[in-house]
């Protein structure tokens, strides 16, 4: 499994806007600049993220988008999911109930139905405040003598 350019760029956005979450209503072009991702390119994420009621927008002077919640209401898994589709590692686990004709006889599936449940945990597990903590924690230890 890999993660497109999409949800990594996603992440990164909706990490940005965290960040700055105090700041009010961030401009897509700031959160280009200081993520060094193309504004075009979040332009076409932010209906994704619209759709699902993750950010608020506002437009006009003093415009941009915000989080609709705090950071740890968002996981890693939920922004994942909403950009990839589908975080499973096979395609037959897209569905439930599963859909493949040999499923019932598939002496692999369960090797892949505990694959993608361990994915499926570890990502849910990480929401955007533990990214935003555990980053500022490794900045607090990184000190030279």
């Amino acid at each position: 499994m890999k993660i497109s350019t999409k949800g990594r760029y996603a992440l990164r956005m909706l990490l940005d806007l965290a960040e700055h979450q105090n700041e009010g209503f961030v401009a897509l072009k700031d959160i280009a600049k200081r993520q060094n991702i193309s504004k075009k390119y979040l332009e076409q994420i932010i209906p994704i993220l619209n759709r699902s009621d993750i950010l608020n927008a506002n437009r006009g002077y003093q415009g941009g988008y915000r989080l609709a919640k705090t950071p740890e209401h968002y996981t890693v898994g939920d922004i994942l999911r909403l950009t990839e589709g589908s975080i499973a590692p096979v395609s037959c686990l897209d569905y439930d109930p599963i859909q493949c004709e040999r499923c019932d006889d598939c002496l692999t599936l369960p090797v892949w139905k505990g694959l993608n449940k361990v994915i499926s945990d570890y990502l849910d597990s990480i929401t955007l405040q533990d990214i935003i903590d555990n980053n500022k924690e490794m900045i607090a230890n990184d000190y030279v003598i």
